[in-house]
């Protein structure tokens, strides 16, 4: 026990610097994911087939394979083509890799539900809309899109949540996040080898992050209540 505490002001350094990147993965896969899934929703739904059909083959594709396939392939098979990599040293391309990598695969999850949210409101309002004269566009803005945000928060508050969770993938590529920082206490850092305490202690980094999420996106869902 004196050597747990002896030690725990190394490793708790050292877990807030891999959390710092931790988060700042999810904010960059948030940020990149909200608009791209909503262009994607818009692809699949659209009247061009080709692109329809292209779009829902990718979001298939992506869906139907794990995520750390994904950033494997994306962070070493262009450099295994272009026997360059495209990604630059260190832990910037990594963190460059696994952003793009988290980008497309919640941009695809995230349009699956934008898609279900645009189409379960009645079709009537758009037409309701069409005939006052309306725009597509001004239909979606001022009719359908505030109705569509009460409809996906639920779902989207599921996939926020194990976002936060799925970051700790991005270290099969070595990306410095809290996971890989809990297990280098293991294999030798800082003067500390064979300890396993702070990889279980980053369950409570994920505890109350997830904890925080859950009252933000729950009081969200409150405010949204008046559409029903």
């Amino acid at each position: 026990m004196d050597l747990i505490l002896e030690q725990m002001p190394i490793v708790i350094r050292s877990l807030n610097v891999g959390f710092l990147q931790t988060l700042k993965l999810f904010f960059v896969t948030l940020i990149g994911a909200f608009p791209l899934g909503l262009i994607i929703a818009f692809g699949s739904m659209s009247n061009f087939k080709p692109l329809s059909y292209f779009t829902k083959l990718i979001v298939w594709i992506v869906r139907g394979t794990p995520l750390m396939i994904q950033l494997l392939i994306i962070y070493y098979f262009p450099g295994l083509v272009l026997h360059k990599p495209i990604w630059g040293g260190g832990e910037t391309g990594r963190f460059l890799a696994a952003s793009v990598s988290f980008i497309i695969n919640y941009a695809c999850y995230f349009s699956e539900i934008y898609r279900g949210g645009i189409q379960g409101i009645p079709i009537g309002q758009t037409e309701a809309g069409l005939v006052l004269g309306m725009t597509k566009i001004q239909i979606f803005f001022k009719v359908t899109l505030l109705q569509m945000i009460k409809r996906i928060v639920p779902p989207m508050s599921n996939e926020i949540i194990t976002l936060v969770k799925d970051t700790s993938l991005a270290r099969i590529i070595a990306l410095q996040e809290i996971i890989w920082a809990g297990q280098s206490f293991m294999k030798g850092s800082q003067g500390i080898s064979g300890a396993i305490w702070p990889l279980f202690f980053t369950a409570v980094y994920y505890l109350v992050c997830n904890g925080i999420l859950t009252v933000i996106l729950g009081r969200l869902e409150k405010k949204l209540e008046y559409f029903r």
